[in-house]
C-alpha cells in the first residue's frame, strides 16, 4: 500500500499527541513539574545548558498543537495535490511545528528566541509559498512586523545578564520588585503584542492569508499568533496589577473591537476568519491582563480547535470554487457540500459561544469574569459590543454561504467528494463539539460559581441574539444608488480597512524614506556628483585618449616633430 509523506507524518504526529495528552493528565493529577537541564558544552567557567520545562500546561499545549498539525498535514495531502514541491511544503510545516515546540518547553529566554525566530522565519517562507507580488509583499510585512518583537526579546535577553542566568522562571518574583528590571516586562509585552498582532501591529495578520489554507489553519489556531499569548501566560507575574496590564487591556479590547468591525465589511472568506482570529486574540490578551492566566490558556486551547476546523472548511470551499474566495459568489452551498457546511456551522457557532459547544465554556466564563472585574464603563461596553460583533459577522457569513442563490453558476462541479479533506475536518469536528467541556473538567478542578445580577447574567446571550439579527440585516444589504453608507465613504473606508493600519504599516513607514532617498539620488548621485565625480573623470580620460590616439596615428611628421621637441626640452633642462 502506497503511503504519501502527508499520511506518514500525520499518523506520527497524532501518536505523539496522544502520548503527550496522557502525560499531561498524569502531571496535572499528581501536580508534577519537571525541570530538565542538559549541559551541551562546558568551557572553563562557562557552560552552555539546554533547559526544558515540562508541566501540565506545556504538555497539554504541545498535545493540542501536534493534534491540529496532524489533521492539517493529513488534509494537505489532497488540498496540495498536484503541487510539485509537496515534500518541501510538508518539511516547512514540520519546521514550523518544531519551532513552536521549542517555544512551549523553554523556561530559558535564549531557547525561547530560537523557537520565536524559527516561527518568524518559517512563517515568511510559508507566506511567500505561492510566488507572486501579493505574497511577497505580505511575507515582507509579516517578517518585518515580527522583527520588532524579536528585537524586544533580544533586549530582554541582554537585560537579563544582570541576573547571571537566562532561566527567567527563577527570577519572576524578583523582577517584579526591582524597578529597573521592569524593563524586561515591557520588552516581553512588546514582543508578545507583535506576535499576537495587537494594535498597532495588527496589519500583518490578515496579510498573512496569502499563505496556502492549511498553513493558515495552523498559524491562526495554535502556533504563530498564540506564541505571544503563551509567553505572557508564562510571564504573567511580571505585569499583573501594574500600569502595563492596564495598557495591555486597553490595546487588546481595542483590537477586539477593531477586528469585529472590520470583519463585517469584508467579503474575502479567509480575511473574515483571519479578523475573527484577531478578535479572539484580543479576548485572550484582555482576560490575561485582568489577572486570569488560566482562563486565557483555556480559551487559547478551545479557540485552536474550532478555528483550525473553520479554516479547513473554508479551504474546502475555496478548493471547490476554483480558488474563488468572495462570499458574494457563494450561496446555497448546503445543497452542494452538506458535510463541509455542517462542519463550518459547528465551528462558527463554537466561535459565537453557542451553549455546549467548545467556545461556550471558555468565552462565557471570560465574559462573566470581565463583568466581575473592576474596569470602567467604556471597557465594559467595548467588551460586550465586540462579542456582539463576533456573532454579527459569523451569522453574516453563514447567511452568505447557506442562503440565497448560488452566484457562480458556471461551476457545476461543486461537491463534497474530497474524502481525505473531509476526514481531516471530521477529526477536528469531534473536538470542536466536546473539547470545551472536556477542558473545563481538566483545567478548572473546582466548578467556578459566579453570582451576578440577572441583567448581567443574560447580557452575553442578549448581545449574541442582537448580533445574529444584525448579521442577517447586513446580509440583506445590496449595493445600490440609495445605500446610505456610500454617502459616508470616508467612515466606511476607515472602519473597513482596520482603521488605516495596513496603510500606516506600509506606506506610512516607507514613503518618506523613499522620498528622501529619491531626492538624494537626484541631487547628489545623479546631480553635481555625477558631473564632478565619476562621469567627469571618465569624460576627461576619454578626451585625452582620443587626443593621444590622434597624435600617435602612425604619422611620421608628427613623430619626428615630437622627437625634436623632446630633444629640445631635454637640452634646455640640462643647460
Amino acid at each position: 500500500m502506497y503511503l504519501s509523506i502527508c499520511i506518514i507524518f500525520s499518523i506520527m504526529l497524532l501518536l505523539i499527541s496522544i502520548m503527550l495528552f496522557i502525560f499531561s493528565m498524569n502531571f496535572m493529577f499528581t501536580d508534577l513539574v519537571m525541570f530538565i537541564e542538559w549541559e551541551l558544552l562546558s568551557l572553563n567557567s562557562m557552560s552552555l545548558i539546554m533547559s526544558i520545562l515540562l508541566d501540565w500546561m506545556s504538555l497539554l499545549f504541545m498535545s493540542f498543537v501536534l493534534f491540529i498539525s496532524s489533521m492539517v498535514i493529513y488534509y494537505s495531502d489532497e488540498y496540495m495535490h498536484g503541487d510539485e514541491n509537496l515534500n518541501r511544503f510538508i518539511m516547512l510545516v514540520l519546521m514550523f511545528v518544531l519551532s513552536m515546540m521549542f517555544l512551549i518547553i523553554s523556561p530559558n529566554l535564549i531557547s525561547i528566541l530560537l523557537g520565536w525566530d524559527g516561527l518568524g522565519l518559517v512563517s515568511y517562507c510559508l507566506v511567500i509559498y505561492y510566488q507572486n507580488v501579493k505574497s511577497y509583499n505580505a511575507g515582507m510585512l509579516t517578517a518585518l512586523s515580527n522583527r520588532i518583537g524579536d528585537v524586544a526579546l533580544l533586549m530582554a535577553i541582554a537585560w537579563m545578564l544582570n541576573y547571571g542566568s537566562w532561566n527567567y522562571i527563577f527570577y519572576l518574583e524578583s523582577m517584579n520588585k526591582d524597578f529597573e528590571m521592569k524593563f524586561i516586562s515591557y520588552m516581553v509585552v512588546l514582543a508578545a503584542m507583535t506576535k499576537s498582532a495587537q494594535i498597532p501591529f495588527s496589519s500583518w495578520l490578515p496579510a498573512a492569508m496569502a499563505a496556502p489554507t492549511p498553513v493558515s489553519a495552523l498559524v491562526h489556531s495554535s502556533t504563530l499568533v498564540t506564541a505571544g499569548v503563551y509567553l505572557l501566560i508564562r510571564f504573567n507575574n511580571l505585569f499583573i496589577n501594574t500600569y502595563l496590564s492596564k495598557l495591555l487591556l486597553f490595546m487588546s479590547v481595542l483590537t477586539m473591537f477593531m477586528a469585529g468591525l472590520g470583519a463585517n465589511f469584508e467579503f474575502d472568506l479567509k480575511k473574515i476568519i483571519a479578523l475573527s482570529t484577531l478578535s479572539q486574540l484580543g479576548l485572550m490578551m484582555s482576560i490575561l491582563s485582568m489577572g486570569y492566566p488560566k482562563m486565557a490558556f483555556f480559551h487559547l486551547l478551545t479557540h485552536a480547535l474550532f478555528k483550525a476546523l473553520l479554516f479547513m472548511c473554508a479551504g474546502s470551499i475555496i478548493h471547490n470554487m476554483k480558488n474563488n474566495q468572495d462570499i458574494r459568489s457563494m450561496g446555497s452551498l448546503f445543497y452542494c457540500m452538506p458535510l463541509t457546511i455542517s462542519c463550518m456551522n459547528v465551528a462558527n457557532l463554537a466561535l459565537c459561544g453557542m451553549p455546549f459547544l467548545a467556545g461556550f465554556y471558555s468565552k462565557d466564563l471570560i465574559l462573566e469574569l470581565s463583568s466581575l472585574s473592576i474596569f470602567n464603563m467604556m471597557m465594559f461596553i467595548l467588551y460586550f459590543l465586540s462579542t456582539g460583533l463576533t456573532v454579527c459577522y459569523t451569522f453574516r457569513l453563514i447567511y452568505f454561504t447557506m442562503s440565497g442563490d448560488f452566484n457562480f453558476n458556471s461551476l457545476n462541479s461543486v461537491n463534497d467528494e474530497y474524502w481525505v479533506m473531509l476526514k481531516g475536518m471530521l477529526g477536528l469536528l469531534f473536538l470542536a463539539i466536546i473539547g470545551g467541556s472536556m477542558l473545563s473538567w481538566l483545567i478548572l478542578n473546582t466548578p467556578i460559581m459566579i453570582c451576578l445580577p440577572f441583567e448581567l447574567k443574560i447580557l452575553a446571550l442578549l448581545v449574541s441574539i442582537l448580533g445574529a439579527y444584525l448579521g442577517y440585516e447586513l446580509f440583506k444589504y445590496k449595493i445600490s444608488w440609495n445605500l446610505y453608507f456610500l454617502n459616508n465613504y470616508k467612515i466606511l473606508n476607515f472602519v473597513g480597512s482596520m482603521w488605516y493600519m495596513p496603510y500606516i504599516s506600509t506606506i506610512g513607514i516607507n514613503y518618506n524614506f523613499l522620498k528622501i532617498g529619491y531626492k538624494i539620488v537626484k541631487s547628489i548621485d545623479q546631480g553635481w556628483n555625477e558631473y564632478l565625480g565619476g562621469q567627469s573623470l571618465y569624460n576627461w580620460m576619454v578626451n585625452n585618449s582620443k587626443l593621444m590616439y590622434f597624435i600617435y596615428k602612425n604619422d611620421l611628421k608628427i613623430h619626428l616633430s615630437m622627437f625634436v621637441l623632446w630633444i629640445l626640452i631635454i637640452v634646455l633642462f640640462i643647460y
